[in-house]
């Protein structure tokens, strides 16, 4: 871990809010403006970075004693149990002690190189992956928290920001997604899932709100053809608004370091 300089968390206390796809487009952002990334896939259950970036039939090599990542890219490496899988549709059904143990080898048994940003897409809740996860990092610099605009959602997320408070995890921000659909041949927007959930959360909490996050059908269809949309639409509202949401938090990583060394 001497060799990453940032660490942050995509968190959510709710399944099925686009995490993964937010924790992706982050990850391939950053690597974009010439750092280098590494994105840790910790969903035992549910892996799904290697099908947004395409690395399904990627297999692990080993580096000496250690296990080398999966490269998408000279800028972004990746590693998720997902490589590890014989079949998409297999199952891994694990207790908790082995999920720790398979979190632990990932991040001290992997030949990560030296990263400016690694990224952990975590499984939603409060359990046994995201609690091993803060507790193996050492002091990670914080998390992005993601919901949907709807209260079914917002209600489970607030109990994701308190897990990083009980933990002395910083919450570096909030992204409302899937936030009102813009209709493409009349730009009517229309708020499916109701509107300002997020950042009525944000002010319950004061916690940054990073920003909205439309629907958008291009998105979808990024996500199963396996290239991040950051990458692939650069004039696209939707693309605006996820690089709009990560401006800030490199400036507010950036500021926090700069006071701890002051």
């Amino acid at each position: 871990m001497e060799n990453i300089k940032h660490k942050i968390l995509v968190l959510s206390g709710k399944g099925g809010v686009g995490k993964s796809t937010i924790a992706v487009n982050l990850a391939a952002w950053l690597s974009m403006q010439g750092k280098n990334v590494g994105l840790l896939d910790i969903d035992i259950h549910g892996p799904s970075v290697p099908k947004l970036l395409n690395l399904n039939n990627k297999g692990l090599h080993a580096d000496g004693d250690k296990i080398k990542p999966v490269s998408y890219s000279d800028t972004l490496e990746v590693m998720s149990v997902g490589f590890l899988l014989q079949e998409e549709s297999s199952a891994l059904i694990w207790r908790g002690p082995m999920k720790h143990n398979v979190i632990k080898q990932f991040v001290t048994d992997v030949s990560w190189s030296n990263l400016d940003y690694l990224v952990v897409d975590c499984p939603p809740g409060t359990g046994d992956e995201p609690l091993s996860i803060v507790q193996l990092l050492d002091n990670p610099d914080g998390a992005v928290v993601v919901t949907t605009p709807q209260q079914l959602s917002v209600v489970d997320v607030k109990k994701c920001i308190t897990f990083c408070r009980q933990l002395n995890l910083p919450v570096l921000g909030v992204i409302e997604n899937m936030s009102g659909f813009i209709c493409p041949h009349c730009n009517k927007r229309t708020d499916i899932f109701k509107s300002n959930g997020g950042e009525q959360l944000t002010s319950d909490f004061n916690v940054p709100f990073l920003g909205s996050i439309p629907l958008n059908a291009d998105l979808v269809n990024a996500c199963d053809s396996g290239e991040p949309f950051v990458l692939s639409n650069n004039h696209n509202l939707t693309t605006q608004a996820l690089k709009n949401a990560f401006e800030p938090l490199t400036i507010s990583i950036t500021q926090t370091q700069i006071n701890k060394e002051a």
